[in-house]
């Protein structure tokens, strides 16, 4: 009879692994909560970043919408570009402007018009608005920060033929109609003239564009 010894046997847990596996998990972990920090970081160096772009990035140009209702069923709708640089003004004037139109109505029915781009060296062209609070200033001497000119003198008769156009003095708001002043238009001067973000209907109803 041989006598073999008999090999020692090492009896591990259901869930013990060798212990190469465990250092290995051991770097695993580090690696992987390592790679978790560097992506907060990058990620907070993102939101700083973002928030840098937000308060350099310069303003967009902005549209707004104008409309002005006269005595015996004039009225008049309207669309202005402003520069970029001037929306965060406290006052703009047509300087700043770098697309305007308006249309005339009477009764709802379309009289005439006038843009920017017909503008020439003779046309009158005067304009103040306050962005902030949507607000075109009337009611003072024509010519001041308080009036507005377009395409139409103080006398309110040099829009053109055909043409239309609009003044505000210290006389009234009114219109002009083929180089003539429109007295029936006229409503008090210092009437509130504002303007819109969104457009406006014929009635000066302002609506809620879809999409």
């Amino acid at each position: 009879m041989i006598l073999r010894a008999k090999r020692a046997t090492v009896h591990r847990g259901a869930h013990a692994k060798p212990m190469s596996d465990r250092a290995g998990r051991s770097v695993h972990l580090e690696n992987k909560q390592q790679m978790g920090l560097t992506r907060r970081a990058v990620c907070n160096m993102q939101v700083v970043l973002a928030c840098m772009f937000a308060f350099t990035h310069p303003a967009s140009a902005a549209d707004y919408y104008i409309c002005w209702l006269g005595n015996a069923g004039y009225s008049l709708t309207g669309k202005m570009t402003l520069a970029a640089s001037a929306v965060s003004q406290e006052v703009v004037t047509e300087a700043d402007v770098t697309a305007f139109e308006i249309i005339g109505y009477r009764n709802g029915v379309r009289i005439g018009g006038w843009s920017l781009a017909e503008r020439t060296p003779n046309t009158t062209w005067l304009l103040r608005f306050e962005p902030e609070t949507l607000t075109f200033p009337v009611g003072g001497d024509f010519g001041s920060l308080v009036s507005q000119g377009w395409n139409a003198n103080g006398k309110v008769n040099d829009c053109g033929t055909p043409g239309f156009g609009f003044n505000s003095g210290n006389y009234a708001q009114d219109v002009c109609i083929n180089d003539t002043y429109i007295r029936a238009s006229s409503i008090d001067p210092d009437t509130p003239l504002k303007a819109s973000l969104v457009p406006y209907s014929v009635d000066c109803r302002a609506e809620i564009p879809l999409g």
